[in-house]
């Protein structure tokens, strides 16, 4: 027996329900016609991933089941075609939730299995994860049954085909109940949101469930940018012994076929593999993803930036023109008075090698006139990081009206390690759309910018960021002589301590016991958890660590909890 599989590893759209049928129709009808007979969609492909509370309104449900009906009409004609396909449901299957005493009908996170037509088979994820990102148990109700469908291949009797959706397969017993059903083979689909690392972290969970159940699987994941997360794509399928029988391209939307072969009780799986890539090439494209498809999918024709001469600004800048081209991207340089003559020379330099629109605004007349208004209140002060802040809102002022001018979103350029510690002006250079690298720490933004000064992988210029921008030392310049580490501990220093206490949860004595100096890790505990309100205020930006200032960081504002 022969049967063709295909991942429809496509970049859907949430709330598009009709032009993400459009993709799988056409897909559908690509892959039948190269014989495929199985079609797999990821989770939720019909309404993308994650629609929110857009789950909690009847009729954004009820769009979801038109577009169902559509694509199983459409498809109805392709005889021996099995889908599997990705969707929302409601229905009656128990008592559901309660409100104010009424009845909540359930809403499932589910798949419904179509051939020629008609729904063959309704499965509803079992496990519903409510941590980092994910909110489904506010959504969903979870499933209590299993799947098993048969799927028609060439010479022979079907293949029966078990199953799964995403966390259900991070646990012993669904898998097993499915196999234990009569499953031949697991099906997983899957939206799972990139950080660095997790698409080997995947392979290797889903190795340990093959091993677990001995059966293999294809795991069908999405592609794509939604808001602040990721989808990198990279599905695959294992043997049943756990080696790796093919890998879909990541950042791609592919068709990835995989062939199936039983012979007796065996069956092997054939299917190409993308090679393994460089850590820093997956943290490249994500950033660069994140920034198309949240332009793309809302309809903005460009973006502008300030361009300070800095390294995150000319990092950000680099970004942006791999997501969206040369033409699309506008910069601007607004000098102070303490802007020094570097800066210019280096911000003109990127912006010349990367071929966009670059001007300069000085910001002196309008800092001189806002001190001079000041002046009698702030009689007999000295000055202080008021006057700091008052040139980085200018600026924030400046890039606003060219964005409500000309359309072109601003794109924020601070740094992970600046949001958790407040070294950022509210208003000011806080201001604006999308905050691009808002989860990387400096110490990866001076790695990131040298590793895209060796690679070009969009084509766009070699070596984009001249060598002084990173290696001078970083500065705010906002005063004279102004230095970050005047303000802040040494980044390698300050960056350790951020991954171990706001990314991994470690307690203050365990980071002592690593080498760190009490008093420096409490200051820094301080500083991130006085300036939580600043980052409330913050543009959306690109979740790519496993813990993200946004869903995964959810603390109060108002707290005398100390640790």
């Amino acid at each position: 027996m022969t049967l063709k599989i295909c991942v429809a590893q496509l970049n859907y759209c949430v709330g598009d329900m009709a032009g993400n049928a459009e993709k799988i129709i056409a897909l559908a009808r690509t892959a039948y016609a190269d014989g495929v007979r199985l079609l797999v969609t990821p989770e939720l492909a019909i309404c993308g991933y994650a629609a929110e509370d857009l789950f909690l309104r009847p009729s954004f449900i009820a769009a979801c089941d038109d577009a169902v009906n559509t694509v199983a009409r459409e498809l109805a004609g392709l005889k021996g075609l099995t889908l599997v396909l990705g969707t929302p449901t409601q229905g009656d299957g128990g008592p559901g939730l309660r409100t104010k005493s009424v009845a909540v009908p359930q809403r499932h996170n589910a798949a419904r299995v179509l051939r020629e037509g008609q729904v063959i088979a309704t499965y509803a994820k079992r496990e519903l994860p409510n941590y980092q990102v994910f909110d489904e148990r506010r959504y969903f109700t979870p499933g209590r049954g299993t799947c098993v469908f048969e799927a028609e291949g060439e010479g022979g009797e079907p293949l029966r085909i078990g199953l799964l959706i995403c966390e259900d397969a991070w646990f012993e017993e669904p898998a097993r109940l499915t196999k234990e059903a009569g499953a031949e083979l697991l099906v997983v689909i899957n939206a799972s949101p990139f950080h660095v690392g997790k698409g080997g972290e995947r392979e290797q969970t889903m190795r340990t469930r093959v091993l677990a159940i001995g059966l293999p699987i294809v795991y069908a994941h999405l592609v794509g940018g939604q808001d602040e997360i990721v989808f990198e794509g990279r599905s695959f399928a294992l043997q049943a012994d756990g080696a790796l029988a093919g890998r879909a391209p990541s950042f791609k939307e592919d068709g990835f076929y995989i062939e199936v072969l039983r012979a007796q009780e065996a069956i092997e799986l054939i299917a190409n593999t993308a090679p393994e890539r460089s850590l820093e090439a997956d943290l490249w494209d994500a950033l660069v993803f994140g920034v198309r498809d949240y332009l793309g999918k809302n309809g903005f024709p460009g973006a502008i930036l300030g361009l300070s001469g800095g390294i995150d600004s000319a990092l950000v800048l680099a970004i942006a023109v791999d997501a969206l081209g040369a033409d699309k991207v506008r910069t601007v340089m607004m000098p102070s008075p303490y802007t020094a003559d570097i800066s210019w020379l280096d911000a003109r330099e990127m912006a010349a090698r990367m071929k966009v629109r670059y001007d300069e605004i000085s910001i002196l007349p309008q800092f001189d006139a806002f001190k001079a208004s000041l002046a009698g209140e702030f009689d007999g002060m000295p000055e202080d990081t008021t006057e700091e802040n008052i040139q980085a809102r200018i600026r924030g002022v400046f890039l606003m009206a060219l964005s409500n001018k000309f359309g072109s979103i601003v794109l924020t350029t601070g740094n992970k390690s600046e949001m958790a510690t407040g070294y950022c002006t509210l208003y000011g250079d806080m201001a604006g759309g999308f905050a691009v690298i808002k989860d990387v720490l400096k110490t990866k933004v001076f790695e990131l910018a040298r590793w895209r000064n060796a690679n070009d992988p969009y084509g766009t210029g070699s070596a984009p960021i001249p060598e002084r921008i990173i290696s001078r030392p970083p500065s705010a310049e906002l005063r004279a002589d102004q230095r970050d580490d005047d303000s802040l501990p040494p980044y390698d220093v300050l960056d350790a301590i951020l991954s171990r206490y706001m990314e991994n949860d470690e307690s203050f004595d365990t980071i002592v016991a690593a080498g760190f100096e009490r008093a420096l890790v409490e200051r820094v505990a301080r500083l991130i958890r006085v300036n939580e309100y600043k980052r409330r205020q913050a543009p959306v930006g690109i979740r790519v660590t496993h813990r993200s200032f946004g869903k995964d960081w959810r603390y109060p504002i108002t707290s005398r909890f100390r640790s």
